[in-house]
Parts: C-alpha cells; sequence; structure tokens
C-alpha cells in the first residue's frame, strides 16, 4: 500500500511563494545509507582551494570574496570563504571569531549599495565541504522578495545590466580594503561615443549578441547535490574577467589584513 503524498504546505499561498497553479509534493526517497563525499572531501578536489586570487573581488590573509560570474536577478549575491579547507564546525576560535567580524562587514558594505533594503545571510554546504557564506541583496521595496524564498527569486528576475553589476562589485571591494586586504574589482570602463553613433550601435548589439542563461544561487556548483550534478564544477572566472582593462596590482598586495575594528567605515565610493 503507497503512502498517501503530504497535501501543499501553506507556504505556497505566502505572496513570496514565486510560483502559481497546479502543485504537487514529490514522494520522498528512500534515505541512503552512506552519503557521498562533497566536493573537497575523501579524494575529490576542492574547487576553492584550487581558485586562484584572481577570480576573487577581495582577498585578505584569512579570507576571500567572490561573486558570480555574470550579473543574475538580485543587485549582488556573494560568497565569503575561508583560505584554509575547514568547515563551519571545524573553525578554531581565531578564525570563528572572524567569521562573525567578516560576516557583519560584508553584510553593512552590501547593504551600503543604492537600492539594497536587506542581505540575506546564508548557508548550506551540501555541495562543497569547503566553508562558504552566501550574501543576498533583497531589492529596496521589493515586498514580495521578502523572506525564504529570496535566492529562487534570484533565476527568476531579469538580470540586471553588467555595467551597474561591475560597480557594486567593485565599491564592496573598496569598502572591505578599508580594513585590509586586496581590492580586485574594477568599475567598469565608460565607452565615449558620438552621439549619431549610439543607437546604430545598440541596434546593432541587441541583433548581434545571444541570450545568455543567467546563472544563480540554487544552480551554483557548491550547492547542487551529487546527485543532482550534471558534471563535474568548472574553474569559475573571475568577476572582472570582462573588464575592458587588467586591474593594477596594489602596491600592499599579499598583506595582512588590519587588526579588527569596531567602527562602521566611512562609504567608499569606487572611481568611475
Amino acid at each position: 500500500m503507497q503512502d498517501t503524498p503530504p497535501s501543499v504546505p501553506d507556504f505556497t499561498q505566502w505572496p513570496s511563494f514565486p510560483f502559481e497553479g497546479d502543485l504537487h509534493v514529490k514522494q520522498l526517497d528512500e534515505p541512503v545509507p552512506v552519503e557521498p563525499p562533497r566536493r573537497g572531501e575523501g579524494h575529490r578536489e576542492c574547487t576553492a582551494c584550487n581558485a586562484p586570487d584572481e577570480a576573487y573581488i577581495w582577498v585578505g590573509e584569512r579570507w576571500r570574496v567572490r561573486a558570480m560570474d555574470r550579473p543574475t536577478g538580485l543587485p549582488m549575491v556573494l560568497i565569503l570563504e575561508s583560505r584554509s579547507h575547514l568547515d563551519l564546525g571545524d573553525l578554531p576560535n581565531l578564525l570563528a571569531a572572524e567569521l562573525g567580524v567578516m560576516t557583519v562587514r560584508l553584510e553593512r558594505a552590501i547593504r551600503s549599495l543604492d537600492g539594497v533594503a536587506r542581505v540575506h545571510v546564508n548557508r548550506w554546504g551540501d555541495g562543497s565541504a569547503h566553508l562558504h557564506m552566501w550574501f543576498l541583496a533583497r531589492p529596496y521595496g521589493r515586498l514580495q522578495l521578502r523572506g525564504t524564498f529570496l535566492s529562487l527569486w534570484d533565476s527568476i528576475l531579469p538580470p540586471i545590466s553588467e555595467a551597474q553589476w561591475r560597480e557594486n562589485l567593485a565599491m564592496v571591494a573598496a569598502w572591505l580594503a578599508e580594513f585590509g586586504g586586496r581590492p580586485l574589482a574594477e568599475p567598469p570602463r565608460i565607452q565615449w561615443q558620438a552621439p549619431s553613433s549610439l543607437a546604430a550601435q545598440s541596434a546593432g548589439e541587441a541583433a548581434a549578441e545571444p541570450e545568455e542563461e543567467t546563472a544563480s544561487v540554487i544552480e551554483a556548483a557548491d550547492e547542487i547535490p551529487e546527485a543532482e550534478a550534471a558534471e563535474p564544477p568548472a574553474t569559475q572566472e573571475p568577476a572582472n574577467a570582462g573588464s575592458a582593462e587588467k586591474p593594477e596590482e596594489p602596491a600592499r598586495a599579499g598583506a595582512a589584513e588590519k587588526p579588527e575594528e569596531a567602527e562602521e567605515p566611512r562609504q567608499t565610493q569606487a572611481p568611475r
């Protein structure tokens, strides 16, 4: 005799739930006796450990911050990673204390961006054994995006413009650099054109550029359970790979982060 599938839960009626229409609850699979190793466990390579600093928007002595490889539907989606190959429960006291400081610092940096109302902080970790914390910015005034479904809305909303995305990345990196470390994200370079050529070029670009599928939080390699992963994760492109100029190496590259400071830094505007 088959089990009766459970009824659709109440949260499907919440205003923040992103789907409508007929919904059915999946049958729950039987539990496996032994869970498969995550990336960075057993003999599986760790994507975070193999990634160079250039794949991040900001790097410090013990922490790094990276972005998705292209814009998504939210104003900002960032990932905080430890340099050491440790999971959350493995952190020694020093890194555990610094994780709290870095979490508050990165939340403030993202919340300082125009149009950001809240910053959701999440940790899943079913795909990778290397500690990584997600920071998702909720757009101001978008009340339907409040709550637990923000990561789903990120893959549903149309992506923000690449210019705005890169400017946001540069501003967050500059904010973090106020406390030390090295910013690696650059604002977009201004393309100067004669007014008469703008309309023609815009029309030509729209016809020539194919549409790209949007990356999202729920599609990230670090969060895909092994049973659902179609192929091994690819090395992530640097957040500033599409920039017209290669960023200069700051004079204090590789320097240790400054001691933790309690006060909030002044807001830093990235150069335009």
